[in-house]
């Protein structure tokens, strides 16, 4: 499947229970990382586990137009010939993200403090999304950048020739902005300092330190403060990616609201600032269980079983959980669509600048399928018909989201009638293999092809 092609609807029906072993495929996260990484130190990192999704292909095209040497050699194995900090060339070519905002705010941080000049574009979706939370803090060292009105894409930076270091406290909660300034600070002099209210996934803060970087985490009355010690030499290292626990989430809540289901999902990654997910199903009352806890590469991995779950509760979920799974919220409303009473969700306004303004499009389909949801600025709530009560039955909006698409498939498996979306070609671009690992649990996804 292609984001960026021919729209593909796609249609979910009500189907038998859900068994089996989910593979999900290696973290998104973490794979951008390794790959941007790898392609700053000296030397040849080897990784295993990278996803294989658009958006993680993407990056790897654009660390090849860096001047990394990086390799394919099949099955999820790759090498990463590094040019070390600094070390970035002028690629010759446009910079295409796809529809990766992780992409795009990470190599834009990674190459803003090397004297160089590189343009960025992505698909529609991506040019539609906001690039000064970026672009911003980047100036601070001395970057410069020229893009469309509202700090969107195609967008030019020039990178300092001269960095300096830099104190940016993050204004709100984003590891993506937070993960930009820390690459930008490692080819600056001295040491930069990055100030977060809230913690947000510390993906770059454990993947710099493998790397042989110097930084520290310390919490204080100001937040958690990230110091960076600029200019080292990164070491290359061996990376086993985990298995994604933002893939991990559609069928664990496919099997929660699916009737006589039993799923193990091996081998996911923990990291307690990406977890919040699994948490909260746990408080709405899913059949929820960790096995065989462990950890790999300074990463806590598990292996999940999800069963049915017929009794679920509707919770007030934390704010301060918002950014341990603000990429999850979207099939957790349809979990809650399930649910018993009302599941409200508060401090979520960074869900109104993702792929897509994703409150409101879940809001738009979760109502048009008979579910009532309420919502604000930076929060929305969704009362639950409980169990075999949730309609279904209409085609809604993808609006090239991958989330969205995924998660009204999720909720076409339990519905009474089934769901389809207008587009499930963004799927590629985060879970290549959705549609076959669900149709092997037992789901029944078919393509809508004329």
């Amino acid at each position: 499947m292609s984001g960026h092609g021919t729209p593909i609807p796609m249609t979910s029906r009500p189907c038998g229970p859900l068994k089996g072993e989910a593979n999900v495929p290696g973290d998104k996260s973490i794979s951008h990382r390794s790959l941007i990484l790898g392609a700053m130190a000296v030397g040849k990192s080897h990784i295993t586990g990278l996803l294989l999704g658009e958006d993680v292909l993407d990056t790897a095209k654009a660390m090849r137009a860096f001047g990394a040497t990086v390799t394919d050699h099949g099955h999820g194995e790759w090498t990463v010939e590094g040019v070390g900090v600094g070390g970035f060339a002028e690629p010759e070519g446009v910079i295409d993200c796809g529809n990766s905002g992780t992409g795009v705010r990470l190599i834009m941080g990674a190459m803003a403090t090397s004297p160089i000049t590189a343009t960025f574009t992505g698909d529609a979706s991506l040019n539609g999304r906001p690039m000064g939370r970026v672009t911003d803090p980047l100036a601070l060292f001395g970057t410069q950048s020229v893009g469309r009105k509202g700090g969107r894409l195609p967008m030019t930076l020039v990178g300092a020739a001269d960095p300096v270091p830099v104190r940016y406290v993050v204004p709100v909660p984003s590891a993506q902005v937070k993960s930009a300034v820390l690459l930008a600070g490692l080819n600056a002099p001295g040491q930069t300092v990055v100030i977060e209210k809230e913690a947000t996934r510390d993906h770059t803060e454990r993947m710099l330190a493998g790397f042989g970087a110097t930084i520290t985490v310390e919490q204080t009355d100001e937040g958690r403060v990230i110091t960076l010690t600029g200019q080292p030499e990164l070491k290359p290292q061996t990376i086993v990616v985990p298995r994604d626990p933002s893939s991990a989430a559609f069928p664990v809540c496919a099997a929660i609201i699916t009737p006589g289901s039993d799923v193990l999902v091996p081998n996911i990654g923990l990291n307690p600032t990406r977890a919040g997910l699994f948490t909260t199903l746990q408080e709405m009352g899913a059949d929820l269980t960790y096995e065989n806890l462990r950890e790999e590469g300074g990463e806590p991995v598990a292996d999940l079983r999800a069963k049915f779950s017929p009794n679920l509760k509707g919770i007030a979920v934390p704010p301060a959980r918002a950014a341990s799974m603000i990429d999850e919220y979207p099939v957790l409303s349809v979990v809650a669509s399930f649910a018993q009473g009302v599941t409200d969700m508060q401090g979520v306004k960074e869900l109104r600048v993702k792929e897509s303004d994703r409150i409101d499009a879940m809001a738009k389909g979760l109502r048009a399928a008979g579910v009532t949801v309420e919502e604000g600025d930076d929060w929305w709530r969704v009362t639950g018909l409980g169990h075999g009560n949730v309609a279904g039955g209409v085609t809604v909006a993808s609006v090239l989201d991958h989330r969205i698409a995924m998660a009204f498939m999720v909720m076409g498996m339990a519905s009474q009638k089934p769901m389809t979306v207008d587009d499930g070609s963004p799927i590629a671009t985060s879970f290549p293999i959705f549609e076959k690992l669900m149709g092997d649990l037992g789901a029944q996804l078919v393509r809508n092809t004329a």
